[in-house]
């Protein structure tokens, strides 16, 4: 069975525009990487666990804050590592500036046998929907597609 994660699609309309709330992984391989690396907040799951469940589990681990409201399921899609990610799509807002993430270890330089101790997010941030597309991970970016069309069919007047 592939591996699988779970996370959330953050939402607000600011105005007319629609913005979208990503997170960037923390650690040495990602400091100076920007487009392609940031994702929406997600964390792996097993069978045991409802896949929503940890979605709002993974998101309370790496931003510190939680969010509640209707949550959207969308269509799971299937990163280039084979990796499937479900995600749910819900409106609400968060203090972008104020996340507190968990961490992690990693042997850092790779076989050096030294560790080092990294958030799993260092930061977070709003986009509009078109820059968040550029920023994402480029299979993630169909999440951001298809909340755009489900605003659009409920008749929001937004910018997406």
């Amino acid at each position: 069975m592939p591996r699988q994660s779970a996370g959330i699609l953050l939402y607000r309309k600011i105005n007319q525009d629609l913005e979208v709330f990503l997170v960037h992984p923390g650690g040495p391989y990602f400091a100076n990487k920007d487009v392609g690396a940031w994702t929406i907040p997600k964390g792996e799951f097993t069978d045991d666990e409802e896949a929503l469940t940890a979605a709002q589990r993974e998101f309370k681990e790496e931003t510190g804050q939680t969010v509640e409201g209707n949550f959207i399921q969308l269509q799971s899609i299937k990163q280039k590592g084979g990796k499937i990610v479900h995600a749910w799509a819900v409106e609400g807002n968060i203090a972008h500036e104020a996340i507190i993430s968990n961490t992690f270890k990693m042997e850092y330089p790779y076989k050096s046998g030294k560790w080092i101790s990294v958030p799993e997010v260092d930061k977070g941030a709003w986009f509009t929907a078109d820059e968040a597309r550029s920023r994402i991970n480029p299979a993630q970016s169909a999440f951001i597609d298809e909340l755009v069309l489900i605003i659009h069919n409920n008749n929001s007047p937004i910018n997406g």
